[in-house]
């Protein structure tokens, strides 16, 4: 099967001018009404250079974004960072679409801190269904942010504009992130099921034999069908450390078993844990514990 044409925009003008929608007032930064895409097909799939926060509604069908695929509902937003691909359906049905989007130019942010803090913003990095589930009253907070912004990007830009933009863009995103660690606090049943998953999958890779690969973060999550960043978040938010954290410290619980459990030498309880080279068992458990292997099984004598 020929792979899909990919459509690449670089600029918020050529994201206005793909989508047939009014030219930007400024040139690194646009608020769109989505009710102006009402009647679009949209079959290319899409890479935009561009940061994009966008809210929509009533929209009948489904997008696709990196592995998974999403039906859109009210009350859901969702991020999209540069370089990431979003596919739509053929189906997909405009015709009720309603909601806002925002989307700008990293260019924007370059000079101010902002840039590098939005890199530690794990929502940019989620896949679409671990969209931000928003409240009526969030929604009218996050936009009248929406509201200032667009009012000073439509003044004609001057020494302050860009400044004063950016500093709006940071509150929104600081309310998003707010509202993100909310979720994590008030969906605690579904939470606590995907840790349990999360501990079973660790348990079980650790039970096989012969050893597999020593297990990834990204690995885990995507057997869990959730993003590294999720997962991290999760984790973080239910007990204070995160995805790689627990991972160390399955496998070390799993070599204090076979050390006081096995005759294995330390070299044979590498390899069974799934080290390829032992010297890197030793120095990880030895930086978990403060002993080597040999100290530690030792001491348990």
């Amino acid at each position: 099967m020929k792979p899909p044409e990919f459509q690449v925009i670089d600029t918020v003008t050529d994201y206005t001018r793909y989508y047939e929608l009014p030219a930007p007032a400024h040139p690194l930064l646009t608020l769109i009404d989505l009710t102006a895409m009402r009647g679009q097909t949209l079959p290319a799939p899409v890479v935009a250079q561009l940061y994009t926060v966008a809210l929509k509604r009533g929209l009948k069908g489904t997008v696709h974004y990196g592995r998974q695929t999403y039906d859109f509902h009210d009350g859901l937003l969702t991020f999209l960072a540069p370089g990431q691909v979003v596919m739509a359906d053929a189906r997909l049905d405009l015709s009720e679409l309603s909601g806002w989007a925002l989307v700008f130019h990293p260019d924007l942010l370059r000079k101010y801190p902002l840039g590098q803090k939005i890199t530690g913003y794990g929502f940019f990095a989620y896949a679409v269904h671990e969209a931000l589930h928003v409240s009526a009253p969030e929604e009218r907070l996050l936009e009248s942010v929406l509201r200032s912004m667009q009012y000073e990007y439509e003044q004609p830009i001057d020494a302050f504009s860009q400044d004063l933009l950016v500093a709006q863009l940071e509150v929104l995103l600081g309310y998003a992130n707010r509202f993100y660690h909310r979720q994590f606090l008030t969906r605690r049943l579904v939470e606590h099921d995907l840790l349990s998953r999360f501990e079973a999958h660790l348990a079980a890779h650790f039970a096989q034999a012969p050893p597999p690969p020593l297990p990834t973060v990204q690995h885990v999550a995507e057997a869990l069908h959730v993003s590294p960043a999720y997962l991290s978040d999760m984790l973080r938010a239910l007990t204070g450390q995160t995805a790689q954290q627990h991972v160390h410290h399955a496998l070390i619980e799993k070599a204090k078993q076979l050390l006081l459990s096995t005759s294995l030498t330390v070299s044979q309880t590498a390899f069974q844990l799934g080290f390829d080279y032992p010297h890197y068992f030793t120095r990880l458990f030895k930086s978990k514990t403060g002993l080597t292997p040999a100290a530690f099984r030792f001491s348990a004598h």
